[in-house]
């Protein structure tokens, strides 16, 4: 069992910038894979960022330049820096990670308005 816990979503005005954070715990070593994924109202979730132990990582176009996906050193946490933020980012984003299963967060709100 995974459990993938999300945080530092809130409210931001356009241009500005956010940092999430997702911690992973369970009887797990070490995970592979680990992504961000975002659900805006009405639309279907897409796959915002991903990342590989090993260092790979791969970004949604509408994101590249301007999202960072990045692995902690201890433990299994999973970053995504989020800059010059519009409006049309405005979602929850989910992070995700498999170890033979899908395991999924709950989410945090990012809302970016002014």
């Amino acid at each position: 069992q995974v459990q993938l816990v999300e945080s530092g979503g809130g409210l931001v005005q356009p241009g500005g910038s956010l940092r999430l954070s997702c911690a992973a715990s369970g009887s797990i070593f070490k995970l592979n894979g680990m992504n961000w994924y975002r659900q805006a109202p009405g639309k279907e979730r897409e796959l915002v960022a991903a990342s590989t132990s090993d260092g790979s990582t791969d970004y949604a176009d509408s994101v590249k330049g301007r999202f960072t996906i990045s692995r902690g050193n201890v433990g299994n946490t999973v970053y995504l820096q989020m800059n010059n933020l519009n409006p049309e980012d405005t979602a929850v984003y989910y992070c995700h990670a498999r170890y033979g299963l899908d395991y999924w967060g709950k989410g945090t709100l990012v809302i970016v308005s002014s």
